[in-house]
């Protein structure tokens, strides 16, 4: 089939020569994710515990909000991504003392260090942790416990999982002492 180059080009291509797209710089959305592994004893990737609140912001590479906002200087608070509506937090970071102290995570996504997660029971969590389990009664819920897990490699953080009831882990903490042991966060 023989074309008129005299015709105008078709309404779906370009007139001329159009450059290369490329990609916009976007910060992380309202659902994403940390990399695998980027959650550790000593804090989320580059940002250790015991950063500032400007430095994990750099390591999250998004918005992070401030919730509450702190009603004074060091006062405690939870660092969050943007939040679906009517969705509550997936991950957080608390800040106290105007210092990086825990990271809370309630996504079944999201591996805590040495690989459990929101969605096992205490069974699994036995099993990854294995002779390190802590199990301490929880303070509202009848048969409900903390499964409090130290650094195995000797350093300072905390890894804490929150069962229900029936055993099963409903949301998991790391952090340093005391902050990673408030069971009701910043409150």
């Amino acid at each position: 089939m023989a074309t008129d180059p005299a015709a105008p080009p078709p309404f779906d291509q370009p007139a001329g020569d159009v450059p290369p797209a490329t990609a916009a710089d976007v910060p992380a959305a309202p659902g994403a994710m940390p990399a695998e592994g980027a959650i550790d004893f000593a804090g989320f990737g580059p940002a250790a515990f015991g950063a500032d609140a400007e430095q994990v912001r750099m390591a999250w590479g998004g918005d992070l909000q401030a919730m509450p906002e702190p009603d004074e200087p060091g006062a405690c608070h939870y660092l969050m991504p943007a939040m679906a509506q009517g969705e509550g937090y997936r991950i957080a970071f608390m800040i106290e003392g105007d210092r990086f102290v825990r990271i809370d995570v309630r996504d079944r996504e999201i591996g805590a260090p040495g690989g459990g997660r929101a969605g096992m029971d205490a069974a699994q969590i036995e099993a990854l942790y294995p002779g390190r389990v802590e199990t301490r009664p929880h303070k509202y819920v009848d048969d409900a416990s903390y499964l409090r897990i130290a650094d195995g490699a000797g350093g300072g953080g905390v890894l804490v999982f929150e069962t229900d009831a029936a055993g099963r882990v409903g949301e998991w903490r790391v952090g340093l002492p005391p902050q990673v042991d408030y069971v009701e966060g910043c409150s």
